[in-house]
């Protein structure tokens, strides 16, 4: 009977591993693909794309790719890299993804939709490209986005209030596109200053309340300074 019983375990522990092996396989398939997408949609003069191999297992013995323990990417890495072409939707399955750096390159077209999915995004560096389009509502998804730069394109449409959600934004750069509308001051964006929205001429900057101190008018006066606000 004990004989049957680790027989038993043993096919067990077996079949967990196989199973196990499986979904890693698939999942970085899938990666593995989303990234291939990516590749295939950009022109790569200088062959920064060379190692991305579609037939290998998982993407992480590319180049410009970091994974985790898990065979999971964490990182794409393609900033200055004289990239031309558009985004893709696929990289939204790429939900393990904490920078996403495609900055200084030549990129055109709109920001995916699907880049709201992914929701362990810290980075999101797409500046100084030619991206046109408005930016996407479902980055108000990416509950712990910290530094969003799409500043230096040529983005149009208003700025999304569902960015204003995002409490641990800290960085955000969205100037010099051609962003219309009012700047949102609630949220996360009370931290910021026109500088992060400088040179969208059809952008209504927030006003701001002044205070300027009196004297007092009589020498009874206790102290207490006057305020006019303007």
């Amino acid at each position: 009977m004990e004989r049957v019983t680790l027989s038993s375990t043993a096919s067990f522990l077996v079949w967990a591993i196989l199973v196990l092996d499986l979904v890693l396989k698939a999942s970085g398939n899938a990666e593995g693909d989303a990234l291939n997408a990516l590749k295939s949609n950009l022109q790569d003069p200088n062959n920064v794309l060379q190692s991305w191999n579609a037939t290998l297992v998982n993407p992480c013995t590319w180049f410009h790719v970091t994974c985790n323990g898990d065979n999971s990417v964490t990182r794409v890495d393609l900033g200055n890299a004289d990239l031309s072409g558009t985004l893709v939707p696929q990289l939204g399955q790429l939900t393990n993804l904490q920078y996403l750096e495609l900055y200084s390159n030549n990129i055109t077209g709109k920001i995916p939709d699907e880049l709201g999915n992914l929701t362990n995004l810290v980075s999101l560096d797409l500046y100084l490209n030619n991206l046109s389009g408005p930016i996407p509502n479902t980055l108000g998804n990416l509950g712990k986005l910290r530094f969003l730069r799409l500043n230096n394109n040529t983005l149009s449409g208003s700025i999304p209030w569902t960015l204003t959600n995002v409490a641990s934004l800290q960085v955000l750069d969205l100037s010099n596109n051609h962003l219309s509308g009012e700047v949102p001051v609630n949220g996360s964006f009370s931290l910021f200053t026109p500088i992060s929205f400088q040179n969208n001429p059809g952008l209504k900057q927030p006003n701001t309340t002044r205070t300027t101190p009196l004297s007092p008018t009589s020498s009874g006066s206790s102290g207490l300074l006057i305020f006019v606000y303007y």
